[in-house]
């Protein structure tokens, strides 16, 4: 029995990864950027009358090229307000080209043959750290014969110019910061331990479940220090998940995420799962596998614990005719009456 009660509490699964692949560099990220803007030259598919903010759009626009025009006068539909956005990839230098979504905001049929005019990108600090211009592509089949809907969002590969830089001066550090992308102790110590295996002494210090302190070799330079560790590999701890898509009905788990003894009734359907060396067979009882037998009134699952999974209960479930609903709805049931010890994932 003791080995029965191991086997279900073992969830993890411990593979090789790179550092990098488990451990992003503090500071070294994107940043995001937004503006607002106008696309033009589009054919009768842009905002209305009723987008005010568009038309209001227009009339500044003209006021600033000395034609004065109220926004009660502007009847054009071929003028779409847009949020423009990007991102601002780390170490991006001045003159450097990012691409860029447009998005529209009003009531615009498409954005199809559009040109985005020239916009002004801020970071969260309000500060312009590139600019916007170019001509939208769409991507794709976009006319009404096709039977499809006009797109209102696009792109536009290299529309955007890096005007300002992000100072992040790693060359001249001493210490660098990993963060680990799922917190995770063991993970953290396995980083330290792995790393300072590799150089032979004490350069990293696990800080918390997923904060790792490097301190630079003197005979290296810090880009060189990271390049090496970041292509290290370690032993990483991956703890089993349940990943749930509600809206789809799709359900994701590992092979050998194993469920505790439970029994449960839902709706019609009766699961009973018991600590037993050999599964009993009722009279008349279908056998879907070793472990698992369909009841004779075919809304009842035995299923033998310690071999029990949670893939070989979503295989009997359906069998039994269990919608995606009623099968995500067990699951979650499971998970809170402590059944499941796997972490359950809604997305």
């Amino acid at each position: 029995m003791r080995t029965l009660i191991l086997f279900l509490f073992t969830i993890t699964t411990i593979y090789a990864a790179k550092i990098s692949d488990v451990a992003n560099v503090v500071g070294v990220r994107d940043n995001h950027l937004i503006g607002y803007s106008l696309v033009v030259g589009l054919q009768k598919t842009g905002d209305g009358t009723t987008s005010k903010f568009t038309l209001q759009s227009i009339a500044n626009m003209l006021k600033a090229m000395n034609i004065d025009m109220k926004p009660i006068d502007i009847k054009s539909k071929n003028v779409a307000a847009v949020v423009v956005t990007a991102e601002l990839a780390p170490f991006a230098r001045q003159g450097d080209k990012i691409n860029i979504t447009v998005s529209s905001i009003g009531d615009a049929k498409s954005l199809e043959g559009g040109t985005l005019l020239m916009t002004p990108l801020k970071g969260v600090d309000g500060k312009i750290y590139a600019l916007a211009q170019g001509a939208v592509t769409i991507g794709g089949k976009s006319s009404k014969s096709a039977g499809e809907s006009h797109p209102t969002a696009g792109l536009i590969y290299d529309g955007g110019l890096v005007e300002r830089e992000i100072s992040l001066d790693l060359y001249n550090q001493e210490h660098v910061t990993l963060s680990l992308r799922d917190a995770n102790f063991k993970n953290s110590v396995s980083i330290q331990k792995t790393v300072n295996d590799f150089y032979s002494t004490e350069v990293a210090v696990a800080m918390d479940s997923r904060t790792i302190k490097l301190k630079k070799p003197q005979n290296k330079t810090m880009i060189e220090f990271l390049a090496e560790v970041q292509d290290i590999e370690m032993d990483y701890n991956v703890k089993d998940k349940i990943v749930i898509n509600e809206r789809t009905g799709t359900i994701i788990s590992g092979v050998g995420i194993a469920i505790k003894p439970i029994i449960m009734t839902h709706g019609g359907i009766t699961i009973k799962i018991t600590e037993q060396e050999n599964l009993s067979k009722p009279a008349g009882s279908m056998v879907v596998d070793e472990n698992m037998i369909i009841g004779v009134n075919e809304n009842e699952l035995y299923t033998k614990s310690g071999t029990t999974t949670v893939a070989n209960l979503v295989r009997s479930l359906q069998k039994l005719g269990a919608t995606p609903k009623d099968i995500i709805s067990i699951l979650e049931a499971m998970k809170s009456a402590g059944s499941i010890s796997a972490e359950l994932k809604l997305i």
